[in-house]
């Protein structure tokens, strides 16, 4: 409920902000006056389809896509000891988050890392690669198991098809008034769409699709550090900040480009490519993780999720 509330005065924040800004600026009035015919109420309905909608068919076949790119394979039946324990790990934390059992899936890669995916809850998957299970000790993996589940509890999928949704929505929409501005004002075409206006529209959704990217690309850094102190707890602060570190030791590969913000490990990042990472930097998180430790001694302790 709170996520709706959020995105729904999201909306209406920026709704209003837009509205406000083209009327103090003139830019209403003037279009208006030149003839444009913009509807602005139907262009944003328009937006919110092709940006929303695309953001949750992603989420609606998350977990198909990653088992397709990945070449993941759902833990049916436990056939040995490793996926008996994975499977046992997942449903106690789990049941300790308060969501639905997800499905569990190992997929082939000497590469250590781990991803969760899904449309809710209740409906996810948690995968591990086997070079996680080979180069991790158990407590390690356990550790990052708990960060995967604390993905799920925490709703991070919806709620970053959400904020994609959101920015989507304006991107498309803020291009094409733009690529209107172009059109009506520089070109002086007054009959239907010169192709400056279409010229324009590409130009700046690729601008302004950069700066949603920057956007996204920060909730998905904050959301990692709630996922970190999520398998804190359903490890131990301990356990996680072990696996943080054997991650720094280790060459990771990035997962593909859908699945790399559900990943436990996200790349380098370097200069203004940083701004562009789903993760913070390894030493930030374990930093990060340290010192909410100190300030929780003395304190009782309080579930994240």
């Amino acid at each position: 409920m709170k996520r709706i509330v959020l995105f729904l005065g999201t909306n209406l924040a920026i709704l209003l902000i837009l509205s406000l800004s083209m009327k103090l600026l003139g830019i209403d009035s003037y279009l208006a006056q030149s003839g444009s015919g913009i509807n602005y109420q139907g262009l944003l309905i328009f937006a919110a389809i092709f940006g929303m909608g695309g953001a949750f068919i992603s989420l609606a076949i998350s977990k198909w896509t990653a088992k397709r790119f990945t070449g993941a394979r759902v833990i049916e039946q436990p056939s040995n000891d490793v996926e008996r324990w994975l499977v046992a790990t997942v449903q106690r934390q789990a049941q300790a988050a308060g969501i639905g059992m997800p499905e569990v899936a190992i997929y082939d890669s000497p590469d250590v890392n781990a991803f969760a995916t899904g449309m809710s809850r209740n409906n996810a998957l948690v995968a591990v690669s086997t070079g996680l299970m080979n180069r991790m000790s158990r407590d390690e993996a356990e550790a990052v198991l708990g960060h995967e589940v604390s993905h799920v509890a925490n709703g991070d999928m919806v709620t970053l098809a959400l904020i994609s949704g959101v920015v989507n929505t304006f991107v498309i929409f803020l291009s094409r008034v733009i690529g209107q501005l172009v059109d009506r004002v520089v070109f002086k075409n007054e009959r239907g769409h010169g192709p400056a206006f279409w010229i324009t529209v590409i130009v700046a959704e690729l601008v302004l699709g950069i700066l949603a990217s920057i956007i996204v690309a920060w909730f998905s850094r904050q959301r990692e550090f709630r996922a970190d102190r999520g398998g804190a707890q359903l490890a131990s602060r301990g356990k996680m900040i072990a696996a943080l570190k054997r991650l720094q030791s280790v060459s990771t590969q990035p997962l593909p480009d859908q699945l790399a913000a559900f990943g436990i490990s996200g790349g380098i990042p370097k200069g203004l490519a940083g701004l562009f990472m789903t993760h913070p930097p390894l030493e930030k998180r374990i930093e990060a993780l340290a010192q909410s430790g100190e300030q929780s001694q003395g304190t009782s302790p309080r579930s994240a999720f």
